[in-house]
């Protein structure tokens, strides 16, 4: 089991011994060109958790692959790029010029307009074109999450990220919303009941291996979101308020697992 990071909740070249803790580090979502993001506010926080609005702002494609993934290859560990785009052609295009790391294809942003594709035909186009791994980080809003899995695996995907924030808002003192673009996407603890049924749905039907996030803030959470199916996890929000959080985790999951062993071997008829 790996530990990661969930894209967009660590900036590794200003915290390099925090993404030097983790087994892989995943970067911010590389869109081609350039994005401000969206208006502010574009960030709050709400009960058990968080609202982003940050709408993909980053420095686009070029600038990234010239000047940005040198300087995190620098930092020595495996690198996952998360990839977004507003057409299938996009995010093509992009992964065409990445090299030696694993794809992570946003396919599920709720703070921007949507590719008009599928998901299955976003990593189809993405797999013509390289020879990377493929992740496809999926909504939680998905009905039938088996249904959807088992397309993008027939496209072509070599695993599964789930799950991307839920769609929420919140109102401010006067009854507005106090995101500028109104909804955002909300993460945090209350996240992980999603998580966790969207990451057993998708091992029903699948065989890939599943990053799963969502809500995970202990050694605990990261045990259950195993128990579940996945075969990696990644920190999100936890990140935010707790830069120490993979190796408090990592020892916290240490002893989880020792006390299930404990119990189990205690337990009469074992």
């Amino acid at each position: 089991m790996q530990l990661l990071n969930a894209s967009g909740c660590l900036d590794a070249l200003t915290a390099p011994e925090v993404a030097r803790s983790l087994d892989a580090f995943v970067t911010k979502t590389v869109t081609p060109e350039p994005r401000e993001g969206n208006a502010p506010p574009r960030i709050a926080e709400v009960e058990h958790g968080m609202l982003n609005a940050i709408g993909l702002a980053n420095t686009g494609r070029d600038a990234f692959v010239a000047r940005m993934l040198p300087a995190l290859r620098d930092l020595g560990v495996p690198l996952w790029v998360s990839v977004g785009g507003f057409s299938a052609r996009d995010y093509a295009e992009t992964c065409e010029q990445l090299d030696d790391v694993t794809i992570e294809l946003n396919l599920s942003c709720p703070n921007v307009d949507e590719a008009p594709e599928s998901a299955a035909a976003i990593v189809a186009a993405c797999r013509e074109v390289t020879a990377n791994p493929l992740y496809a980080k999926l909504s939680p809003h998905a009905w039938d999450m088996g249904e959807t899995v088992r397309a993008v695996e027939a496209a072509g995907a070599d695993g599964i990220s789930l799950v991307n924030t839920l769609r929420g808002l919140a109102v401010d003192a006067e009854l507005r919303p106090v995101l500028a673009r109104g909804a955002g996407g909300y993460s945090g603890p209350a996240l992980k009941p999603v998580a966790l049924a969207a990451i057993h749905a998708a091992r029903r039907a699948t065989e890939l291996p599943i990053v799963g996030m969502g809500g995970v803030w202990t050694g605990r959470d990261v045990l259950e979101f195993v128990a579940c199916g996945a075969t990696h996890v990644a920190l999100g929000t936890v990140l935010f308020t707790d830069p120490d959080a993979p190796s408090r985790v990592r020892a916290e999951l240490a002893d989880e697992q020792s006390r299930v062993t404990r119990a189990t071997v205690a337990t009469p008829g074992n």
